[in-house]
């Protein structure tokens, strides 16, 4: 059997990481339950990670990346108000289709909180430095001021966050997908009022959706 090398169970014991937690929470996540979760003996994971703190770092590292990759995958390159409504939708999705992330994002919040390195800030500050970029590429022309812009991104952040924490909580994909349109009403009605009527005219405009957000828009129209 060819060598596993120490990055790559570092990456096996991160994933594993993330199904327990999701599965048992942070207090029932330990790391023979880990380690046991990714094939591999306890001692290699001391070994690549030398305390709890450490892989727990990891994983929020792997989480803070995924949030970023997902935005990035659900810019529609649009206007404003199109480019802010793909990202809602595009987070949505992540939840629905990752509901073991969204899970364990939810368990490290809590967790983190009593941390001393704070690192939930990290992964919401990361996400909100993609959607500043995204949404000021789409207000190419200025025309929206920088305050508005990160009140755009506060919003699609909670909207999803407590979308997320429905779909938790209930499980039921059809009413979910429902609840996804009701949101995405809601934040299209409140960026009316931050945009105007010139900038909401573009969010008629037909725009090449990312796959995640193809899928949720399926589920929603269905039935």
């Amino acid at each position: 059997m060819a060598r596993i090398s120490t990055a790559e169970r570092r990456t096996e014991l991160v994933d594993a990481a993330v199904q327990v937690i999701a599965t048992h929470g942070v207090d029932g996540a330990t790391t023979r339950r880990i380690a046991d979760a990714a094939g591999a003996p306890l001692a290699t994971l001391h070994y690549c990670y030398e305390s709890k703190e450490l892989l727990f770092a990891a994983v929020f590292d792997r989480v803070a990346r995924e949030y970023r990759e997902v935005l990035a995958r659900s810019d529609v390159h649009s206007d404003l108000a199109t480019t802010a409504r793909g990202l809602l939708q595009g987070v949505m999705a992540w939840y629905l289709e990752s509901s073991a992330f969204a899970s364990t994002i939810i368990e490290l919040i809590s967790w983190a909180q009593r941390q001393e390195r704070k690192p939930a800030t990290f992964v919401y500050n990361e996400a909100f430095a993609v959607m500043r970029r995204i949404l000021g590429a789409a207000n190419s022309d200025i025309s929206v001021d920088a305050e508005t812009i990160d009140e755009i991104a506060y919003a699609i952040t909670s909207l999803s966050d407590g979308f997320a924490l429905a779909w938790l909580t209930f499980g039921d994909r059809a009413e979910s997908a429902a609840q996804a349109k009701i949101t995405v009403g809601i934040f299209d009605a409140w960026l009316a009022t931050k945009l105007g009527p010139t900038e909401q005219e573009g969010t008629t405009e037909t725009v090449a959706e990312p796959p995640t957000v193809r899928s949720l828009m399926s589920w929603m129209s269905a039935g």
